[in-house]
């Protein structure tokens, strides 16, 4: 069973981090270099991250759950690989519901982000949160790096 237990929460937490880092540097540039507009682009870019969250928060909640049964107590539950991936939920809900709703907002605001003049503030608004959007999924990426990391070497016998 442990063995099982393992392979969800290596599985969760590889799944979580390839959707990051093929929405990032495939779909998101591929998006910007294909379509039509900059503001189809964003649309398309915006979905899928929308939908990248919701399955990396689901992922996370299965990870820990997993080691929850795994270890059999809160002790030994807490480690810094759950701490990690603890941070990593709660950078992705801080991104869709926070980040992610204003920029939607603005873009609503706008019109076409495309079309915005240079100067407005709205557009600069939603550079800034672009920016912070940015950093928190990088966040999230770092975190879950050294949470992959810390799990291997759990299972080294190195750290418990």
């Amino acid at each position: 069973m442990n063995n099982f237990l393992r392979t969800v929460e290596f599985l969760c937490l590889g799944i979580w981090l390839g959707s990051d880092v093929f929405l990032s540097f495939v779909v998101a540039p591929g998006a910007f270099s294909v379509l039509a507009s900059r503001d189809q682009a964003g649309a398309m870019v915006g979905f899928a991250l929308t939908r990248m969250h919701l399955v990396g928060v689901i992922l996370g909640v299965v990870l820990l759950g997993a080691r929850l049964i795994r270890t059999r107590n809160f002790a030994n539950f807490f480690g810094l690989a759950a701490l990690c991936v603890m941070l990593m939920i709660v950078l992705t809900v801080v991104s869709q519901h926070t980040v992610s709703a204003k920029m939607a907002a603005l873009r609503v605001q706008m019109g076409s982000i495309q079309a915005a003049a240079a100067d407005s503030p709205l557009l600069a608004e939603f550079s800034r949160l672009h920016r912070v959007s940015v950093s928190l999924e990088s966040g999230v990426l770092l975190a879950g790096f050294v949470a992959m990391y810390l799990m291997v070497r759990e299972l080294s016998g190195s750290v418990r």
